[in-house]
């Protein structure tokens, strides 16, 4: 088939980044316009409204974690099946599992309404914190199904070749999100919830477009009867469990983060986490883009059982986030200052903090990149046993370990340099991961 071509190319860099670059531009200019939400926040309400968005992430990450794993999980499945010729039962399943996350994203708004105020209530936060986390939130939950819909079609797009337009969708998306959180904002007064609803209404674009663009049958992956079988389901389920765990312990971890902060510095080193984070995820969509754009082409490979193609992708890749990785890292150092002044005042405690953090937290970036890679390799070889490992230790066993012991013996610097002393911990085990499993899967 014409639509199948690019899994019939040699592999080449030229023709990897021909698939990889959208997926890349698209994770990049997410995460930009998730710090330009921070952007407009702190700037136009204040630090104490960044801190409530980093406040309220936990819960965001965890109504959407479990729409991750059957997004990146379906994906490897539905991709194998497709490099094994059953191109039919393969749009049966992809049907079936957006139907679930539709479910999915319905069950999970409505436990998000009825527990939001008991969680925010037990943190003693300021009563205007906590009115913006409250506020932030329940705007937020109303796009619940199309904020799953987006995580799943962005990954079925780039699965159907058409990373192209998975990208658009995303600056699309983007651009309106920044207008509109202008215009909520400041045009008509809506404060934080502003923010909350044009940061849905950027995510809907990519939910809008997939339900029109997989609706056509002259599409790889298209809608059909769907055909419910608890065996893809549960696999899609496996394979996905390490991105879903991340995406949990992400929230965990986020809240100790908080917690720790809290403690030792209050709610300006709350917003200094988020300041941090907003530059980390930044860096790190590099990685996560090019792993996201690799994926389908690891599964097909996979599927096919092309040893020679498999081998080849997992060499250039390596060397390509080696790369990344130094050129994430200099950039971070070098930009320190420009990059948090954007969020904080030099007359603001919050900016002194960040500064700090920064530079320590940059040391992550030369490990994460070969971290996120391990994990969404061996997801999309569909060994997600072995991806969950890798990400359950490296987003939470390390974490809690670097984050209860580190700020003990260093005070509030402890707590900057958790998340690097926990991702090179993460890498030793990527590594032994990765060699263990080299003579099972040829690459």
């Amino acid at each position: 088939m014409e639509n199948q071509n690019v899994y019939l190319k040699p592999v080449t860099l030229k023709n990897i980044l021909r698939f990889a670059v959208p997926t890349i531009a698209m994770t990049v200019f997410m995460s930009f316009y998730t710090m330009v939400d921070g952007l407009f926040v702190s700037n136009l309400i204040g630090t104490n409204a960044l801190s409530a968005i980093n406040l309220t992430a936990p819960v965001i990450q965890l109504v959407t974690a479990i729409s991750t794993m059957l997004a990146t999980g379906g994906s490897a499945v539905i991709m194998k099946k497709m490099g094994e010729g059953k191109r039919e039962e393969a749009k049966e399943d992809f049907t079936s599992l957006i139907l679930v996350n539709v479910l999915v994203g319905a069950v999970m708004c409505m436990i998000g309404y009825l527990t939001m105020n008991h969680i925010f209530a037990g943190m003693n936060l300021s009563a205007d914190v906590e009115g913006y986390c409250l506020e932030y939130l329940s705007r937020y939950l109303l796009f619940t199904v199309p904020i799953l819909l987006m995580n799943n079609f962005t990954l079925y797009m780039i699965a159907s070749e058409k990373a192209t337009l998975s990208f658009i969708c995303s600056v699309t998306g983007g651009i309106l999100n920044m207008v509109l959180d202008y215009v909520f904002i400041v045009g008509f007064n809506m404060g934080i919830s502003g923010a909350a609803i044009a940061t849905g209404l950027g995510y809907s674009v990519t939910a809008v477009v997939g339900l029109v663009v997989f609706c056509k049958k002259k599409n790889l992956l298209h809608f059909t009867k769907p055909v419910f079988r608890f065996k893809v389901l549960a696999k899609a389920a496996t394979n996905g469990c390490s991105e879903m765990a991340t995406a949990l312990v992400t929230g965990i971890i986020t809240m100790m983060f908080n917690w720790t902060m809290l403690r030792y510095v209050g709610e300006d080193g709350v917003a200094a986490v988020t300041i941090i984070m907003y530059v980390l995820m930044f860096a790190s969509s590099l990685y996560t883009g090019y792993s996201y754009g690799v994926a389908p082409m690891l599964s097909f490979y996979h599927g096919e059982k092309n040893h020679e193609k498999l081998k080849r992708l997992v060499g250039i890749s390596m060397q390509v986030i080696a790369f990344i990785s130094i050129i994430t890292v200099a950039g971070s150092f070098l930009l320190t200052k420009p990059l948090v002044s954007v969020f904080a005042r030099q007359d603001n405690p919050v900016y002194n903090l960040a500064v700090t953090g920064n530079r320590i937290c940059t040391i992550a970036l030369f490990f994460i990149g070969f971290n996120i890679f391990a994990s969404g390799m061996f997801t999309a070889l569909s060994n997600g046993i072995v991806s969950a490992i890798l990400a359950f230790s490296r987003s939470f066993v390390f974490m809690l370990i670097t984050m209860i012991v580190l700020p003990l013996v260093l005070g509030v610097n402890g707590i900057w340099l958790a998340t690097p002393a926990a991702e090179l911990m993460a890498l030793a085990l990527s590594i032994f991961m990765f060699l263990k499993y080299r003579k099972k899967y040829g690459y």
